[in-house]
């Protein structure tokens, strides 16, 4: 089984992606599942034609796609309802990005976000990489603050930021990170060799459209680790996680 972590659906400023193009992939390099965003302009602001599209597509896709819900906690109660709107509708997890959504991710902004997320029994994608408001280790410092969650971490800092996406794995195991951009011969087996961390602590994503898919999953299968570890990686994890849910 193999599951991508995270793809925007819709329009962004230097790619977009739609439903028959991300079927079509996935088909194409035999990709199960994957766990489809709305992209950057919906996820800032227009939530709910986000929310829309995401769980449309997924209704529509017999189980290939499971919706992310975003909400701009700028929002409050209100993002908070369109989370719940966006659970009726058949989301399963959330996803942020305090750079576009303009937060820091510490300042308590988006905790009734994350108090959705842990009720509704959601895991909570995190974009990092972008300075100073999303980066590896004031998540980390987040996901100890809500140690029943799990957090992905998207893009695992990339990539000026892969130098703290181990200290950030380590210091919150309830954090796991994302493969997407990261070389295996640096920082994936960075992780897989770490102790406190493990294969079993990523999850395979291709972050399309803003990446080649062949060459993200090309990455994970060349890999020269155990067959266990890859299996883990490439869908194992994510999917124990998705079926913790509710």
């Amino acid at each position: 089984m193999i599951i991508d972590a995270h793809v925007r659906l819709g329009p962004g400023r230097s790619a977009s992606l739609d439903v028959a193009g991300l079927t079509a992939t996935m088909d194409r390099l035999g990709i199960d599942r994957a766990l489809v965003a709305p992209g950057e302009y919906a996820t800032a602001w227009d939530n709910r034609a986000g929310n829309d599209l995401t769980t449309a597509a997924a209704a529509a896709s017999d189980g290939r796609l499971v919706a992310y819900a975003v909400a701009n906690p700028w929002a409050g109660a209100d993002a908070v309802a369109e989370l719940a709107r966006a659970r009726d509708l058949g989301a399963r997890a959330l996803a942020v990005d305090a750079a576009l959504q303009g937060f820091e991710l510490l300042d308590g902004l988006v905790d009734p976000l994350l108090a959705f997320a842990q009720e509704s029994g959601w895991l909570v994608y995190v974009r990092t990489g972008t300075p100073p408001h999303a980066v590896p280790l004031p998540l980390a410092s987040l996901a100890q603050r809500w140690p029943e969650l799990s957090f992905v971490m998207g893009r695992s800092g990339a990539t000026d930021f892969w130098i703290d996406a181990a200290p950030a794995l380590r210091h919150a195991p309830n954090l796991y990170g994302d493969t997407c951009y990261a070389p295996w011969d640096t920082v994936l087996s960075e992780f897989a060799r770490d102790p406190e961390i493990g294969a079993g602590r990523l999850v395979f994503s291709t972050d399309a459209p803003y990446t080649a898919p062949e060459a993200e999953l090309a990455r994970i299968t060349g890999w020269p680790i155990p067959d266990d570890d890859r299996t883990a990686v490439l869908g194992g994890t994510l999917g124990r996680l998705l079926a913790s849910g509710p």
